[in-house]
């Protein structure tokens, strides 16, 4: 039995569906009544928190999640009863008692809908966009959140006293004047010490008028800021003809649905009332007086610290031209564009069940529609109630997470882990679970409006997170047949999901195939990449348009291969087409080195595992040029070879994402070892023992109780934000195990 500190105790994680809430004190587990006791908190139970909560950011930014583990352990932790199969040697003993032990502890960890909840938090400025919005409307969180955000925020301060975009990032002026405002909307005093030396790190660098666009965008908000110094959002471009390229539809979808609501609060001027902490914020964030600051000048104007992108010369003639346009708008063709943008918010909300698409456009959607409708709105009602979705509770505090969650995309992995070798067969009752939850998952009905508001069909796919949230993706489309495939030949499980919506989920990933024989995420590729030349963000890359990705591409090429495989008389042909244009596009992407760059995880040796498992499930099956994909294939197992430490294992940081560089960490990292081995174990790399030393890094990691330590972070989003998956520490690891069980021991 694992330790649960006193404060944790207070903290229970209620789900339903997929959905995750975590109630302070619940008196039942109805997930509805989570806030029944939130207020109810005394002042010993604070200082509880201060000491159970207690974490040292120093020596790993990333927590271990031991909130939810431990507690999750602690109730359902069984040793296994099963019959473990006893191996020729020891050593291949050690891998099956290993691969037993890690599977039987994750399984305790699966929620009782079939699903592994988890941490998907790391970027730090989600949290500030909800507390602005709660402040705004009046809406302020319980006491006890706001004491576990309190937590969080100090926790994740860096020795420089600033605060990072991301967990393990060095200081910004985003991450610093965002963590600093939330502190104060919490109530914490100016003159607290730790807040003292973050206002210092802030006036050092400049002040908070050379904060980002999004950051000047909150402060606007928050009146904390003059939207005279934040260049035009231009809400007459939703009213632009369907046909020119900058039509807002055609933007990446994460990009489309952020500053959409932006966009409304700009054309409203939307802001605080001045209040006496408003006041002291402006105060207490700039270098000059708040009203004598020429905020035209400061439109522009960005800490050097933060400028991950710089602004094109076609974005600096666009912002001109808008800048200039708000001089002499035409009022009547604001109200029309404003009208338009107020319904498709409207849209989205209904269509995700108020969930939205994630964490940013929540918290915007969450103030446009208390402007629009009113606090007491069942509207924003619906939308309050929904901001408890993204809250997830560990050792380090209360964050806001990164979507409403990872749980198909987890479940999937999880369930082709545990079953790519006969092992996963010893635990039939999970597996059962997981399928439940993937049947659950796959969206069976489309919403009205989804064609008018440029969504692409969605019947039969799979989304990120839950069914309810609606907003499907192509590779977790993939993930979930593969996942299903793999059940299905696995016999465990009578079938749920039958040929039809086998079928469908088929023609969904299809239908996701970009002109570039790629896939990308959300939606196919609407633009040319010159439209990147419009991207305002300054602090990602690449967020204007949804691109092609090797991940993606392999994860639909697999689908495919494997749907080729138990469906051959479905739609042969297209599909043998699909497959073959997907595999041109990942020769294409393999570097010279041999590696591929990875989008959505750190970052090489991710993407890598994806390319070599769809070339070689591929190769020999006349779908491309066998000679081609052998030469990519040595290749890569040659680029890993070269990365490997003198421990046996992998280790990448994530600047590896930032700087497009492979940049090595300073130990092995379990996640990053099992992605390579998995992708030389599929190569079936000759040199064992360039794989064995990497798997005794694994076993040699593991904990007594079947667990692998939290370490670096290993996601990553639009090149410069990166996220936590809790997960990944226990699912790569059984499956790179599993793999080898069943190359070395099943026979």
């Amino acid at each position: 039995m694992l330790n649960v500190k006193p404060g944790w105790k207070n903290w229970q994680l209620l789900t339903e569906n997929g959905r995750h809430i975590w109630a302070f004190k619940p008196g039942s587990t109805n997930i509805n009544g989570h806030l029944q006791n939130a207020d109810n908190i005394s002042d010993e139970e604070i200082s509880q928190f201060a000491e159970d909560f207690r974490f040292d950011k120093s020596s790993n930014p990333n927590s271990g999640d031991k909130v939810f583990r431990h507690a999750a352990i602690n109730a359902k932790f069984k040793e296994f009863s099963g019959q473990i199969p006893r191996a020729d040697n020891p050593v291949q003993q050690k891998v099956t008692d290993a691969l037993i032990k890690g599977m039987n502890y994750f399984a305790c960890l699966q929620s009782e809908d079939g699903h592994w909840p988890g941490d998907y938090g790391g970027p730090l400025f989600l949290l500030p966009g909800l507390l602005i919005a709660a402040y705004i409307t009046g809406t302020p969180f319980p006491r006890a959140h706001q004491e576990m955000m309190k937590i969080y925020l100090f926790n994740h301060q860096n020795k420089d006293a600033g605060w990072g975009m991301h967990i393990e990032g060095e200081s910004t002026m985003f991450g610093t004047v965002m963590q600093y405002v939330s502190l104060r909307l919490l109530g914490v005093d100016k003159n607290n010490e730790q807040m003292i030396s973050a206002r210092m790190w802030i006036k050092n660098n400049g002040g908070a008028t050379g904060i980002p666009s999004w950051g000047k965008f909150y402060l606007a908000v928050l009146n904390c800021y003059d939207w005279q110094g934040f260049n035009s959002l231009f809400p007459e471009m939703w009213l632009f003809p369907k046909w020119l390229p900058v039509h807002p539809w055609r933007y990446w979808c994460h990009t489309r649905m952020v500053y959409l609501p932006m966009a409304y609060c700009y054309a409203q001027r939307i802001k605080a009332p001045e209040s006496e902490l408003i006041l002291s914020l402006r105060e207490e964030i700039y270098n000059q007086d708040f009203a004598t600051i020429d905020w035209p000048e400061q439109r522009n104007a960005v800490c050097e610290k933060d400028c991950y992108t710089t602004p094109s010369r076609v974005l600096k003639w666009m912002n001109l031209f808008t800048n200039n346009y708000e001089k002499f708008k035409c009022s009547w063709l604001r109200k029309k564009a404003t009208d338009y943008i107020l319904k498709y918010l409207n849209a989205e909300d209904e269509q995700t069940s108020y969930i939205n698409i994630g964490p940013v456009n929540k918290a915007i959607n969450s103030i446009c529609i208390w402007h629009a409708c009113g606090k007491d709105s069942e509207q924003f009602k619906k939308h309050v109630a929904r901001w408890y979705d993204y809250l997830w509770v560990a050792e380090d505090g209360m964050k806001m997470s990164g979507y409403n969650g990872s749980q198909l995309w987890d479940t999937a992995f999880a369930t082709r882990a545990m079953l790519e070798s006969d092992l996963g067969k010893k635990f039939p009752a999970t597996l059962a679970k997981s399928y439940q939850f993937i049947d659950y998952s796959q969206i069976k009905a489309g919403h009205p409006a989804h064609a008018e508001f440029f969504r692409h069909p969605i019947i039969g796919s799979w989304p990120f997170s839950t069914a309810e949230q609606d907003w499907p993706v192509a590779d977790c489309t993939a993930e979930g047949l593969s996942a299903t495939l793999a059940i299905h030949h696995s016999g465990l499980v009578k079938p749920a999901i039958d040929e039809r919506r086998i079928k469908q989920a088929a023609d969904v990933i299809l239908s996701y195939q970009n002109a570039d024989g790629g896939w990308a995420t959300y939606e196919l590729t609407r633009a040319p990449k010159w439209l990147e030349k419009l991207n305002p963000s300054e602090v990602f890359a690449d967020i204007m348009i949804d691109y092609s990705w090797t991940e993606c591409t392999a994860a639909c090429v697999i689908s495919l291969l494997e749907i080729q495989e138990t469906y051959p008389d479905y739609k042969n042909s297209e599909i043998h087409k699909a497959i073959s244009g997907g595999l041109a596009f990942i020769v294409k992407q393999q570097k010279t080195d041999g590696s591929w760059y990875g989008g959505w995880a750190v970052c090489f040796t991710y993407a890598t595992w994806f390319g070599v498992e769809a070339i070689t499930r591929a190769k020999g099956k006349f779908y491309y040029d066998d000679a081609i994909l052998a030469d990519c294939i040595n290749k890569a197992c040659a680029f890993l070879v070269d990365k490997q430490k003198a421990d046996g294992g992998w280790g990448e940081t994530f600047e590896s994402c930032s700087k497009l560089v492979y940049t090595e960490a300073v130990a092995s990292q379990v996640v990053n070892t099992a992605w390579a081995l998995l992708s030389l174990m599929s190569a079936e790399f000759s040199d064992r023992k360039v794989i064995e030393t990497g798997i005794n890094v694994l076993l040699n990691r593991q904990t007594a109780a079947g667990d692998w330590p939290q370490e670096n972070i290993s996601g990553v989003f639009n090149y410069n934000c990166m996220i936590t998956y809790a997960n990944y520490r226990n699912i790569f690891p059984i499956w790179a195990l599993s793999r080898y069980y069943k190359q070395t021991i099943q026979g």
